[in-house]
């Protein structure tokens, strides 16, 4: 981290720790004992159901049409201390439900009154943001008076003047990239007065960006001090957690099977060595012989990506491509297009690698290895979701592939095998 980031960063001040600190003890007097047990085990997830947590009767039918009935192990760490409005920093795997743990419990708080702004959410890539407005519209379904919009860069930015100016289109809930965000604070083009929930999700993807860092600062910064901060990632590195803390006061901390225990429960992981220029054939065999409802293709650059998704349309396959090369619209559209099921394969780069959650996707393919253990959860963390079966497939040709995988399977302590000549028995990982 460079030092003009570290003397960017917000600190709140002795008087300001003081005044949380007394504010604390009379708002919460579990917190302490909640805070001393951090991690969790899978053992009891199914101990507590989402009534428990006493929701809004309009949450829990919302919750119950989506079939849901017992909460993941991070939602069951984190929704009783988040619905009080205490500060949250949680790392939890990919897949365990972490956005619907900040939906659900600033849906819980919100009172909302028209023209005003209650939660902000931001987050690194506008497909992300898209899909957690999706998530509000889902779990606010029986509550029509709330309002969620979502603010990005690459479209007009008056269409955003024209909803927030308006008393009766200005959201209650505001998801957004950093960018779009504080050029909209930076022209008091939104009030941000009222808020009472700051979320940002995939918060170390976020934070270690310089660029995005001094935006969500600035966002920050307009924002009433006294509120709730929550941040979520599914890596979460040591010297990343202080500086999500200097945003915080007195955070719950929720580490959900950190470090090497980051593997993925029901996801089947194998490695097929093979000459790059073996790579298309290889691809295709795949995709003709294994049963998958979805599968997406991760490649290592935005050349590669349209290369590969027009050799696989030519070849009668049903692929759409997705990478940061395509106009903002045209990629929120194809996101929908393979969301909705209308594509069942898709390749892409690292912009759908981490926090987009499409539930069909049972098939993860690294045609390209990523340049980083972390970015390989992410990835192959698609077609694993909470409660689901998957598999990932991972192209290794090059002395460098090797390395990657070698880190993988320390970093997360987990084997991964030899593709099996026979192929893989659909069964075990196809849901029934």
């Amino acid at each position: 981290m460079s030092a003009e980031g570290e003397e960017e960063l917000l600190d709140y001040s002795d008087s300001e720790e003081v005044n949380q600190q007394q504010q604390a003890e009379t708002t919460d007097p579990t917190a302490e004992t909640e805070e001393t047990d951090k991690k969790g085990s899978y053992a009891g997830i199914h101990t507590t159901g989402f009534r428990d947590f006493l929701l809004k009767p309009e949450l829990l039918r919302a919750i119950a049409d989506c079939g849901f009935e017992h909460p993941s192990e991070v939602q069951q760490s984190c929704i009783p201390q988040s619905i009080l409005g205490n500060d949250v920093l949680c790392q939890a795997k990919s897949g365990l439900g972490k956005t619907a743990v900040f939906v659900l419990s600033t849906l819980q708080q919100l009172d909302p009154t028209p023209g005003e702004i209650s939660t902000v959410v931001i987050c690194h890539t506008r497909e992300l943001a898209y899909q957690i407005k999706n998530e509000y519209t889902r779990f606010s379904k029986y509550m029509p008076e709330v309002k969620t919009e979502v603010f990005y860069g690459g479209v007009s930015i008056q269409k955003d003047i024209e909803v927030l100016k308006n008393k009766e289109t200005c959201p209650h809930i505001v998801v957004g990239t950093p960018g779009r965000l504080n050029a909209l604070v930076r022209d008091n083009l939104i009030n941000l007065k009222h808020v009472k929930n700051f979320v940002i999700d995939e918060c170390d993807n976020v934070l270690e960006n310089i660029n995005m860092r001094r935006d969500v600062q600035e966002i920050f910064r307009a924002t009433p001090f006294q509120k709730q901060v929550m941040m979520f990632s599914a890596t979460l590195s040591d010297e990343m957690k202080p500086i999500c803390k200097k945003f915080m006061k007195k955070p719950l901390e929720i580490f959900v099977d950190d470090e090497k225990k980051l593997t993925l429960h029901g996801l089947q992981q194998y490695y097929i060595k093979l000459a790059e220029d073996k790579k298309n054939v290889k691809l295709a065999e795949l995709l003709d012989s294994l049963e998958f409802n979805q599968v997406i293709i991760f490649v290592k650059s935005t050349k590669r990506a349209t290369a590969l998704n027009q050799l696989l349309v030519e070849s009668n396959f049903p692929s759409i491509v997705v990478h940061s090369g395509i106009p903002q619209e045209e990629r929120i559209q194809r996101y929908k297009l393979f969301k909705e099921y209308n594509k069942r394969i898709c390749v892409s780069t690292d912009v759908f690698g981490r926090g987009i959650d499409i539930e069909r996707i049972n098939l993860a393919i690294n045609y390209d290895m990523p340049s980083e253990a972390d970015q390989y959860l992410h990835r192959v963390g698609r077609a694993g979701r909470f409660g689901t079966k998957g598999l990932a497939v991972s192209l290794i040709s090059t002395e460098k592939d090797q390395e990657i995988l070698d880190s993988i399977q320390s970093r997360f302590d987990v084997k991964i095998q030899e593709f099996p000549a026979e192929g893989v028995d659909p069964s075990t990982y196809m849901n029934t």
